[in-house]
């Protein structure tokens, strides 16, 4: 960071708290020396966060690592668990299921995807589900975990896992690790921002006591509300509900019981989903719905009835818009978290959605004045990520053959970005997936959730046909089995919970 001592940014200010905040701090904090760069947080405890037990992707995992955190001692402090992907109840049709692992299905032979293979042996009768050759979906459906290791010849190398977690403690967590360096933390509620005359950039914030909070560059983490970059700045915001219609959820924690699952339940209802994400102390339950379909009481009725054991409280209302800002970094201000914008947890997509928008920061760190290239830049990445990650959850939905109800009528009838028609369409023609650069999505996860909601290829990959059917079907049996004995030996996911982080399971 070779910048002058006249140009270079000297305090950041952080407005709110929660995950985004904490998360933001924590980072910063981690390569910013307090000498150098002052970073100051400012929230309220008046102020509750959104959620009820948080899911994850595997990104997590690395942000964690960049931080230099100890895993079990994360895990003990936010009573987390392990997650190898989602289990995904009704959405192609009712009664369907399937399994969305963070893994890949199979090894790539010959440069050619795995479930090119599988396709050709589906049409000479193999009935085995793709995720059989999946180690996270054999070992999740078993309630099995172990850590991967860097053995390419070990099947367990092929482990991929990111955790649940309660959010609340995941933020207390991560405010003593900044706080310890340097952060400072200020309690209180935000009420006026103030601009330069001049430069129309954010110069402080006011608190109710009258106390003005000065900086040089500010993060906005004021969650739906989008107190700087929205309100404030006034950048305005895109509504993609015509694409995901759900503005509205409703979470309720409840008692923990049965075994601990590895993986996410999300189960398709009337009008939206529910999920599960099971924690150790705890199960977080939620009802995602669309107001146009549903009114409040039927969507508590739904709620209520599929949980798995007593809830713990009354369940609590959330409402939301789905979209994002136009830009996510204007003037002095760079936005994180819901204040940027807002796509629903199916994918659980929301933590690494705000890593993402704290790592794209830190890689374009700015002088006190930034090149108009640079603000340019993080808003492209920014934008295009956010995009990406729409597409894929709009496959859910689009991707349904129910017609049981009006939701599920509109879903499936309903036109869909070009990007992600496109996508769709190449894939029925010969099952192939061609991802944009540094896309958060896989292959295996495309193909997961288009075959697992019955979009199947009109032909497999050509290239095959030359080769032995029996040849391919042998090199699966011998997979499939070898996962299945892989499986056998690894302990559930609540004996290595407990005696990986200590918890009293």
């Amino acid at each position: 960071m070779n910048q002058s001592s006249t140009n270079r940014i000297r305090k950041i200010v952080i407005a709110g708290g929660g995950t985004a905040g904490w998360m933001s701090a924590a980072a910063l904090s981690s390569m910013l020396s307090p000498d150098n760069v002052q970073i100051v947080l400012v929230e309220s405890e008046e102020i509750g966060t959104v959620g009820v037990g948080e899911a994850t992707i595997p990104d997590i995992v690395n942000f964690n690592r960049m931080l230099g955190i100890d895993e079990a001692e994360f895990l003990k402090a936010t009573k987390g668990t392990f997650k190898l992907g989602i289990e995904f109840s009704d959405w192609g049709k009712l009664g369907d299921k399937y399994f969305h692992p963070f893994g890949n299905h199979g090894a790539d032979m010959n440069g050619i995807d795995f479930h090119q293979y599988w396709l050709h042996t589906r049409q000479a009768g193999n009935t085995n589900s793709l995720e059989e050759y999946s180690m996270c979906a054999v070992a999740a459906k078993s309630m099995k975990f172990a850590l991967p290791n860097d053995n390419p010849r070990s099947l367990l190398s092929q482990i991929g896992y990111a955790y649940h977690f309660d959010a609340t403690s995941y933020a207390l967590f991560l405010r003593k690790y900044a706080e310890k360096r340097g952060v400072i933390r200020i309690e209180g509620r935000i009420e006026q921002i103030l601009l330069n005359e001049q430069t129309e950039n954010i110069s402080a914030l006011v608190m109710q006591n009258k106390k003005r909070v000065e900086g040089d560059f500010f993060f906005d983490c004021t969650g739906f509300q989008s107190k700087l970059l929205g309100q404030t700045l006034g950048v305005p915001f895109q509504d993609w509900s015509k694409w995901l219609p759900c503005n509205s959820a409703q979470a309720v924690a409840s008692k923990r019981q049965g075994e601990l699952l590895p993986y996410t339940k999300s189960m398709a209802k009337t009008a939206g989903w529910q999920w599960r994400i099971p924690t150790q102390h705890r199960t977080g339950n939620g009802h995602i719905y669309s107001t146009d379909f549903m009114d409040d009481q039927q969507a508590t009725d739904v709620l209520m009835q599929g949980l798995d054991a007593p809830a713990l409280s009354d369940p609590r209302t959330i409402r939301f818009t789905t979209g994002c800002r136009d830009k996510f970094w204007h003037k002095n201000c760079v936005s994180i978290g819901l204040s940027s914008g807002f796509l629903e947890p199916l994918e659980s997509t929301s933590i690494f959605l705000i890593q993402q928008g704290i790592s794209r920061f830190i890689a374009l760190y700015p002088s006190l004045t930034p090149p108009a290239k640079v603000v340019e830049e993080y808003n492209r990445l920014m934008t295009r990520e956010f995009h990406q990650v729409r597409d894929f959850i709009i496959l859910h939905y689009k991707a349904t053959q129910r017609t049981d109800s009006e939701f599920w009528r509109y879903c499936k009838n309903m036109s869909i970005p070009d990007s992600l028609q496109h996508k769709m369409e190449l894939f029925q023609c010969a099952g192939r997936v061609f991802r944009d650069d540094h896309e958060l999505f896989s292959t295996s996860s495309w193909v997961a959730v288009m075959m697992g909601q019955n979009i199947y290829p009109e032909t497999a990959e050509p290239m095959l046909l030359g080769v032995p059917i029996q040849n391919i079907e042998q090199s699966l049996q011998s997979m499939q089995r070898a996962m299945q004995q892989t499986s056998l030996k690894m302990p559930t996911h609540a004996e290595f919970i407990k005696n990986y982080a200590g918890s009293s399971i």
